[in-house]
């Protein structure tokens, strides 16, 4: 019975996963977004950028493909699924920028160079612009290593993004300010809790509510590793205004979270949706996800517990793993021994941290098998080496790239 049990959860877990992605894939919300703008009488190109840019560009092409002049669609390593019509395709680092982002960028800025207010710049954005779109104002060694440092130190994504934007040539409204006077039409994504649209992305075509104050105290707090030149930048304020932008949003973590709640309903679970603005360490949300399990051992009932967002996490060992793999870990040890109870954590976009894993399930026996093989969960998580532990076990979660990304989902299954 509890091999059988065991199964039927990690069964609905894949089959929860796999529903609620599907729910979010961006091709209808962008064909949809596409009916309500205008067509320019004269160039129509085309810039698509973010982990799930091959899709949008892909349901953008299918609906305006014999009007673009020109495109290009920037998306992570391995995101791209093969050819669109005559549009460029570029893979580039995520979740630091690399040769490739900067390459691809300056494609890009050419592309939507010398335009008039008689052009249109369908733009397309998605989360994980803020790497795989850049033209830094510092040399690109000193901005890498600036991401890296943001990373590793916990800093969330707005603190991040706002960062960003002024080391940037295209981020914080700058992009568009490049197309001016042409017209730009952008169709966002959502990854970020609340949809700010400044922040998707780090913004490349939206005013920037960030200060220059608001930059400082963020390097301040995190002790940046800041040169005089990138120290100038964040004295530099960014565009508070844009004449030239449209955007519509056209998918967020709420969608996920109304997906994964229904295919749980389907599956035989009464599902209460926790927060769709999940926003602290990954290991607290673990912590929290399992004593909640623990409150709700006697129940009668199948429950579904679902939390979205994106958490954070603080690195301190040099392992392997993503914010979902080690929420889904944290909470191994807290519901070790409980029946019928498992805990799973995903990426919409299939990928978690530098991984090849979308992110992490664990059940009662998690604890126990990791232990049979001489790994405690305490010293796992202290080296941030979710992956290895999760893999030890069958826990990884792999979906593949996805398509689409709109932050996080974090559940817990009770099956009685």
């Amino acid at each position: 019975m509890v091999m059988r049990t065991g199964r039927k959860l990690r069964n609905d877990c894949d089959q929860i996963v796999r529903r609620a992605i599907a729910a979010v894939q961006p091709d209808a919300a962008v064909r949809r977004a596409l009916k309500d703008i205008p067509l320019p009488q004269r160039r129509l190109v085309l810039v698509s950028v973010g982990k799930a840019a091959w899709s949008m560009a892909r349901a953008a092409y299918d609906c305006v493909g014999d009007k673009l002049s020109s495109g290009i669609v920037i998306t992570k390593h391995g995101h791209a699924q093969g050819p669109i019509g005559q549009l460029l395709i570029r893979e580039a680092g995520h979740p630091v920028p690399d040769q490739d982002t900067f390459s691809a960028t300056q494609e890009a800025l050419a592309l939507t160079q010398d335009l008039t207010a008689e052009d249109t710049v369908l733009f397309l954005l998605s989360g994980g612009g803020s790497a795989l779109f850049e033209a830094p104002l510092v040399p690109q060694d000193e901005l890498q290593r600036l991401t890296q440092s943001l990373l590793s130190c916990g800093a969330d994504i707005v603190e991040m993004n706002t960062i960003r934007k002024r080391l940037s040539t295209v981020k914080g409204g700058r992009f568009a300010q490049h197309c001016a006077p042409a017209r730009v039409c952008s169709i966002v994504l959502s990854d970020i809790i609340g949809d700010p649209l400044d922040m998707i992305a780090s913004g490349p075509a939206y005013p920037d509510s960030s200060t220059c104050a608001d930059a400082r105290r963020i390097a301040d707090k995190y002790a940046l590793p800041l040169s005089g030149e990138a120290a100038g930048c964040l004295d530099k304020e960014t565009p508070k205004e844009l004449h030239n932008v449209h955007t519509v949003i056209t998918g967020s973590v709420r969608a996920l979270c109304a997906a994964a709640a229904a295919a749980c309903r389907e599956l035989g679970y009464e599902p209460m949706l926790l927060t769709d603005s999940l926003d602290c360490e990954a290991r607290e949300a673990g912590d929290f996800l399992a004593a909640v399990a623990r409150s709700h051992q006697n129940t009668g009932r199948s429950l579904a517990f679902l939390a979205g967002g994106e958490t954070v996490v603080h690195l301190t060992g040099k392992g392997k793993g993503g914010r979902n793999q080690e929420l889904a870990l944290s909470a191994a040890e807290g519901i070790a021994g409980l029946a019928g109870t498992a805990v799973f954590s995903v990426g919409s976009d299939g990928t978690d941290g530098p991984t090849d894993a979308a992110g992490g399930y664990v059940d009662g026996h998690t604890r126990d098998a990791l232990a049979r093989q001489g790994m405690r969960i305490y010293d796992v998580l202290r080296r941030n080496d979710s992956y290895t532990a999760l893999k030890a076990c069958d826990g990884l979660i792999v979906t593949g790239a996805t398509g689409t990304n709109v932050n996080d989902i974090a559940v817990l299954l009770l099956r009685r």
